[in-house]
């Protein structure tokens, strides 16, 4: 069997603005609540569920994306005003070109850095 990962918990301190930030981010729909949880279908195999019973806590989510999608993540982060830079721990509004590709990281106020990338590092 082909072990693929289905769905993690990302703690949060809001539930439904941390899932309408990812959804926005990734041009993807925020799904309907699921019991504590605002879920984001990410594709048909991972689903992010936030959950903000326990408080938030900093992490780190890496998405290889197309460059379509990397283009409408960076102005939807420009345009929202989030906090981005081409290294974890910095903030300097620059891009990576690891491998070739292009690659970002976007914080989100809880602390979260959504990496995206056009080629695996």
């Amino acid at each position: 069997m082909t072990i693929v990962l289905n769905h993690t918990i990302v703690p949060v301190s809001d539930r439904h603005r941390a899932a309408q930030l990812l959804a926005g981010l990734l041009g993807v729909e925020a799904a309907p609540p699921a019991g504590p949880f605002a879920p984001v279908r990410v594709n048909a195999d991972l689903t992010l569920d936030f959950d903000d019973r326990s408080g938030a806590r900093p992490g780190h989510y890496a998405f290889l994306v197309d460059d379509a999608v990397f283009d409408a993540a960076l102005a939807y982060a420009e345009r929202t005003g989030l906090q981005w830079s081409s290294a974890p721990h910095v903030i300097d509004h620059q891009i990576n070109h690891l491998s070739g590709g292009r690659g970002v990281y976007v914080l989100d106020p809880d602390g979260i850095a959504y990496e995206l990338f056009t080629a695996v590092p």
